[in-house]
């Protein structure tokens, strides 16, 4: 039995170039060659696909049907093709990329040089910026983003959990006591980052609740500090914490209140398929944060049995995110 794909591509070529000869040419075949597959084609479709003439060959309306289809075919199996030879070649050329600014230095910087050392044919040029860059717009492969996800257009994979902590220094609760409910998050110097925002649960219901105090610095560490010294309440991410919540340096706070889990996420622009330089950056940025002692830290809730309060979301792609 012959094959079905059997003339589809001479049909294809005749079809865009009018010509059996172009067509021809273009295949590199003989024209009878041509002839005979697509009269073959139509046969086994019982429907005439084209009306030829001595100067030009036309589509019927079956034809133009047809055609639709097997150009979508034909691009499917060249996607395909080069999917499967992306697989076995290495990254290289140029690989544009944003990160903020903190954690890039802290996390994804040494990673992606150790990434390199394994690609000698392989480009980085890595942009930190606390601003959200437009990927299309500057022309970047790939942007880590921590939190919660906006841009539809862009396409997401998480890398790894990001947790928020509100917590203080046993010096500080020991001076002023230890906020039971939100109400009292008013009466405690709360020391701000980069928003007096600050992201919280309640009643299961994520919430934002405006803090003040006579401290504000936009760097995560800075802040971190601060806390350390007894300055006042803050809310930072596990990577920053974990490390002083397991030693007693900070005290977790407030945790039926702690807001949904987000996530560390690797977006680039929507694509058929990933570059080689790209997914496998991807992939080696994920393998290489579960790595790390940040991430394999144990959060204080589970060592001390407590439960996430009721309503607590689970993670995943949050809402508005591709």
């Amino acid at each position: 039995m012959s094959s079905r794909w059997e003339g589809i591509d001479e049909f294809v070529a005749v079809a865009e170039s009018g010509q059996f000869t172009a067509a021809a040419e273009r295949l590199g075949v003989s024209s009878s060659h041509i002839s005979r597959q697509i009269a073959r084609l139509e046969e086994r479709l019982q429907t005439r696909l084209l009306y030829r003439s001595t100067r030009r060959v036309t589509l019927s309306e079956a034809g133009q049907t047809f055609l639709q289809h097997c150009q979508r075919l034909q691009d499917g199996r060249e996607e395909a093709l080069r999917a499967m030879g992306d697989l076995a070649s290495e990254p290289k050329g140029l690989l544009r990329m944003t990160c903020a600014v903190a954690y890039g230095e802290r996390f994804i910087v040494p990673l992606v040089t150790r990434f390199m050392a394994q690609y000698p044919q392989l480009r980085v040029e890595v942009e930190l910026s606390n601003r959200t860059l437009d990927l299309l717009h500057e022309g970047m492969d790939l942007a880590i983003r921590l939190g919660r996800l906006q841009d539809s257009r862009l396409v997401a994979t998480r890398l790894a959990p990001r947790r928020m902590y509100l917590c203080a220094s046993p010096a500080y609760l020991e001076r002023y006591g230890r906020p039971h409910s939100l109400s009292e998050l008013a009466r405690h110097n709360c020391l701000v980052g980069s928003s007096d925002l600050w992201a919280l649960q309640q009643e299961g219901r994520e919430i934002s609740q405006r803090v003040q105090g006579n401290w504000r610095c936009n760097s995560g560490q800075a802040v971190l500090d601060a806390a350390l010294q007894g300055m006042g309440l803050c809310q930072l991410p596990d990577y920053y914490v974990l490390e002083h919540l397991h030693s007693g340096a900070l005290v977790s706070l407030l945790e039926g209140h702690q807001p949904p889990n987000t996530a560390v996420w690797a977006l680039y622009p929507q694509q058929r398929h990933l570059s080689p330089k790209v997914r496998r950056l991807v992939d080696y940025l994920k393998e290489g944060l579960a790595q790390l002692p940040e991430y394999r830290t144990t959060p204080p809730q589970a060592l001390s049995g407590a439960r996430p309060s009721a309503g607590a979301a689970t993670p995943g792609l949050p809402d508005g995110s591709p």
